[in-house]
């Protein structure tokens, strides 16, 4: 990663959470991607653009401020990201096989874990895609995905947008192996990623950068984990694709935008099944829709 750098912006740490999520929605280079580290948030931009996206997150970072925010345009630094085999190091410090909810299990490609009946299994590289799918908005969505599971849903069908790396693609593989998955991003890093991803796992998901308007037909379930502005934005097509019967997952959400956000899907003509903040760390939400 040497032809990278690390933005690194200090916040408080009961705010952290909070900051990555309005930065992601600010900042073009926060949006691939951001990491919590402590009380500081981290993401990435190339070398060459090192001035420019400093000087886009000091100001991002000043807005914040002046709104109230526990945070300092003057502490934004860059630095050298780290090298990739040291960064592989990192991560195995603290990434160790991770059980999400109760059939979900994230295992990172140095470790090994014996499946039981029922796991469904995603293995993971940090080489090959942005995080560990252990991230409050990624885990209500698997969470999710699995009571629907429990319930009876059997999708034909299932649309992710936003896919990123595949991480809740590749689980809906595992779920419902007889569903066709399609994983839609308008990022083409991301749709590399995802393609390697869920080849890492043989996970036949179709990806691609195809813009959501564009993709044809309903599905029985819809996953969506983005950002609450993105979110806004693609609402009359999102609803669009929930087939009669199905269901739409939405995610990336703060607790205090969840509510508005859920009822203008409900004022698009789906009804509200679930809204619920995740249980580890409530600062963020999600929300499931049906259409009847």
């Amino acid at each position: 990663m040497t032809d990278w750098v690390e933005i690194i912006v200090p916040t408080a740490a009961a705010e952290v959470d909070e900051i990555a999520a309005l930065l992601a929605a600010d900042v073009s280079y926060a949006a691939a991607g951001t990491e919590i580290r402590g009380d500081e948030v981290v993401f990435w931009a190339h070398l060459a653009e090192r001035e420019q996206a400093l000087l886009a997150t000091r100001d991002a970072i000043a807005a914040l401020a002046a709104a109230g925010a526990g945070v300092d345009p003057a502490t934004v630094r860059a630095q050298s990201a780290m090298a990739e085999a040291e960064w592989r190091d990192a991560w195995k410090r603290y990434f160790h096989v991770t059980r999400v909810g109760p059939r979900v299990v994230i295992v990172p490609s140095w470790e090994s874990h014996e499946a039981v009946p029922g796991d469904a299994i995603v293995k993971l590289d940090p080489g090959m895609a942005f995080g560990t799918g252990t991230h409050a908005s990624t885990r209500i969505v698997l969470e999710e995905m699995q009571r629907l599971a429990a319930d009876g849903l059997a999708p034909r069908a299932v649309l992710d947008v936003g896919a990123g790396s595949g991480i809740l693609a590749i689980a809906a593989a595992r779920l419902w192996p007889e569903a066709r998955v399609i994983a839609v991003d308008n990022d083409p890093i991301a749709v590399a990623a995802c393609v390697e991803n869920c080849a890492f796992n043989d996970a036949p998901v179709e990806s691609s950068a195809m813009p959501l308007a564009d993709v044809p037909g309903t599905f029985e379930l819809v996953l969506a984990n983005i950002q609450a502005h993105v979110l806004y934005a693609l609402a009359p097509d999102l609803i669009a694709r929930v087939a009669p019967g199905g269901a739409l997952l939405l995610s990336g959400l703060l607790s205090a935008q969840v509510d508005d956000v859920a009822r203008a899907f409900v004022d698009g003509g789906l009804v509200k099944d679930v809204v619920r903040p995740d249980a580890v760390d409530p600062q963020w939400s999600g929300a499931v829709l049906r259409r009847t």
